[in-house]
């Protein structure tokens, strides 16, 4: 009973006895990458006794098992009050706890900040209470998000290009991160680093940065704690070679050609693919004729002239447009033995395969410039049949160790697929067959022979009783035919293997009485 008096002072009355009069609203855990900022929005609300308006209001905001009376909080608005040195400048109570607010800013999240907290509040000579069991868990996360950067579709040699970088993730209070450049299309003072919550970029390309990398860094602390994200700088290709103007574009994009002419009198204007006339302008009409692809698409590849006509003469120039895309529709066209057509197959099919077929496996797919075909087989690389055509693959003979996963990768600048096929290999079925065969039909014939060799005892058998039968009445009429003590010659039974002479008993009733 003495131990409660002690122990009130410590952890305050609130934390034993929860007062409905007192509350506090907080987001049970709070996630925030390590090196960032986040903002813990907090609302409090607590009897109004012993305190009026000009009463000052102080906050605390503790780790878990720290003493409010003697330890030292992470923020506060107590100027008096020394503040843990681990947290210092970078935790802040940025809310007025006299206006019923205990809002926390926590600035370049370190991993050791990872912990619960809860708040104290004091006001006036009766508010003294602890939030205990009503804090929040700081949770701090590796930093896995990258910024992203916005380019335009189509970059032109020698014209302005306006790129924007952005960091998702600002809050009110929070500093904004430092963003720099680097990259070969940039010049050196175009590098340093900048403060804001995203930055903008402007530079002219040249025909030398086509194919380079642009990348943004992102700094968010002291700790060397960064994000950054690479883009590559895909420039339109305008080389004049003799009369013809070579344009790469992407599948999508819009596009606009334009045909102007200077001539007296006015030239009729026409935009032509291949041999098709596509449109045409009159000569009393604007000077100029444009031709709008608004997506251009792969059938839009092809020669396109621009031909400027009147009676004094004509002229002309074209253009070479290359409409490039990633692979699409892959697929592989699969050719067993005995079978003259290919199936199609998609990603995911299962193939049974019998052992010892051959089997041919063609990887095709559509993409400007063509795709690098490979394959594999599970994990490993398997190296092409033909390496003029690395798309196709020759299973001369499969074997059973041949099942598993076989993989399509189809690589391409703008984008890969892949097409896996999983092989199922069984054993040929022919040989057990006539292994089958033959034992049914051993078997049938010993069935046939038994069955022979009980037909041919059963007819001995009945010839034998029809034999004794016979021999049973001569033996009778003898006796009948004969006069008492008197006997006859020997006797004679017809029996299968021939005439069996038997000799006749000289004592006729013993004979008889035998029989």
């Amino acid at each position: 009973m003495l131990l409660l008096p002690l122990l009130l002072p410590v952890l305050g009355a609130g934390s034993l006895n929860k007062d409905p009069s007192y509350s506090l609203q907080v987001q049970r855990q709070v996630p925030v990458p390590e090196g960032l900022c986040v903002i813990v929005s907090c609302n409090l609300s607590y009897p109004r006794d012993g305190w009026d308006e000009s009463t000052a209001a102080y906050g605390y905001w503790f780790k878990r098992w720290t003493s409010p009376k003697t330890g030292a909080p992470v923020a506060t608005n107590n100027q008096s009050r020394e503040v843990e040195m681990s947290t210092r400048d970078r935790f802040q109570l940025t809310g007025d706890p006299g206006k019923g607010s205990c809002s926390l800013v926590i600035r370049d999240a370190q991993r050791e900040d990872e912990a619960w907290y809860f708040f104290w509040v004091e006001r006036g000579s009766y508010v003294r209470y602890n939030f205990m069991n009503n804090g929040f868990f700081l949770k701090v996360t590796a930093l896995t998000q990258k910024p992203d950067v916005y380019t335009p579709e189509t970059l032109e040699p020698g014209q302005p290009v306006t790129v924007i970088c952005v960091f998702n993730w600002a809050f009110k209070k929070c500093p904004a991160p430092s963003f720099s450049w680097t990259g070969a299309a940039l010049s050196p003072r175009r590098t340093r680093p900048s403060t804001s919550h995203f930055s903008v970029l402007s530079f002219t390309p040249s025909p030398q940065d086509h194919d380079t990398d642009l990348t943004c860094h992102v700094d968010f602390s002291r700790k060397g704690v960064s994000a950054q994200r690479t883009v590559g700088l895909r420039l339109a290709s305008l080389e004049l070679q003799g009369n013809v103007i070579y344009l790469e574009v992407q599948k999508g994009q819009f596009l606009r050609l334009l045909c102007a002419a200077d001539s007296q009198p006015p030239a009729t204007l026409s935009w032509i693919l291949q041999d098709r006339v596509l449109s045409s302008s009159h000569p009393w009409g604007p000077r100029t004729l444009g031709l709008e692809l608004p997506g251009v698409k792969a059938g839009d590849s092809g020669r396109y002239t621009c031909r400027a006509e009147n009676r004094l003469g004509s002229q002309q120039r074209a253009l070479d447009l290359s409409v490039q895309y990633p692979p699409e529709n892959l697929r592989v066209m699969v050719s067993q033995a005995n079978r003259t057509v290919l199936e199609n197959l998609g990603n995911g099919t299962s193939l049974r395969v019998l052992e010892g077929q051959s089997l041919r496996l063609v990887c095709v797919t559509h993409s400007s410039p063509p795709a690098r075909l490979s394959w594999t087989w599970g994990e490993q690389t398997v190296g092409p049949s033909q390496p003029s055509d690395p798309g196709v693959l020759e299973l001369p003979r499969v074997q059973m160790e041949h099942e598993g996963e076989f993989t399509c990768y189809a690589w391409h600048p703008l984008g890969s697929q892949r097409v896996s096929l999983s092989f199922s290999v069984h054993c040929k079925s022919g040989p057990m067959t006539g292994v089958v065969l033959v034992a049914v039909g051993e078997v049938a014939m010993k069935i046939l022979l038994l069955c022979l060799c009980l037909i041919l005892l059963r007819v001995r058998s009945c010839r034998r009783k029809a034999a004794r039968a016979a021999l049973g009445m001569e033996a009778a009429d003898a006796v009948t035919d004969s006069s008492p003590g008197e006997c006859r010659g020997p006797l004679t039974l017809q029996h299968p293997a021939g005439h069996l002479p038997l000799d006749g008993p000289k004592d006729c009733s013993t004979q008889l009485g035998h029989n």
